[in-house]
């Protein structure tokens, strides 16, 4: 949700690039899962250092070294059917900037050993499919963002592939939402639905000096 000193020029620019980004890295995926988890970290890294619509403050692109993020691990890419256990649920998210979100619950994937997350439709214009998360590793020290990662926001075009009702879900590419770095944004957040007990040591943790940077934390 939009930081109130960007145009919507940039922000649409931001997520166009988002949309080639996750393009890119589907087609790298298809023979080799790591290497486009690399193009990944590059690429984001350098929209967060350049790009106007990044949620990083001048002050903190001025400090810029590179978003922390666990290394790649295969065991942590998953193929998932979306289950109908909680189809049809509602959830309404009060935002800071965009006032009550509405999501509704397509139902449930399971990630064996991990546990299961609700898979939700976002009810505003242009639909979307969205997958936030919380688990055992969020709020610790090196680990990460407290109120939890995003793992799809198929608005915004980070998505890793879908056949039907089956989802890639690949925590090595879950990554913080804005508000993490910058106060002025304000994000939906994982609800009691979408929490693990499990820790994920994949996928962007958190960078206290850059949200401290940025004015926030």
């Amino acid at each position: 949700m939009a930081h109130s000193e960007l145009n919507a020029a940039q922000v649409a620019d931001w997520r166009m690039q988002t949309f080639e980004l996750y393009a890119a890295v589907r087609s790298i995926a298809e023979t080799d899962a790591a290497a486009a988890h690399r193009h990944w970290v590059r690429q984001r890294n350098e929209l967060f250092r350049s790009h106007p619509a990044s949620a990083l403050s001048a002050q903190a692109k001025a400090a810029f070294t590179g978003l922390p993020v666990g290394g790649y691990d295969p065991d942590y890419r998953f193929q998932l059917e979306v289950l109908e256990h909680g189809a049809g649920e509602s959830r309404t998210v009060q935002t800071g900037t965009d006032g009550e979100v509405h999501f509704e619950r397509l139902g449930t994937v399971a990630a064996e050993g991990l546990g299961t997350l609700g898979l939700w439709r976002h009810c505003g214009y242009g639909g979307g499919v969205f997958l936030p998360f919380r688990d055992d590793s969020s709020g610790l020290l090196g680990g990460s963002y407290g109120a939890g990662r995003y793992l799809l926001d198929t608005i915004k075009g980070a998505h890793l592939g879908a056949a039907g009702s089956t989802w890639v879900i690949d925590f090595n590419f879950a990554y913080n939402p804005s508000c993490a770095y910058n106060e002025t944004w304000a994000c939906p957040l994982p609800g009691p639905e979408n929490r693990l007990t499990s820790l994920i040591p994949v996928g962007e943790l958190y960078a206290p000096e850059l949200a401290a940077a940025s004015g926030t934390g």
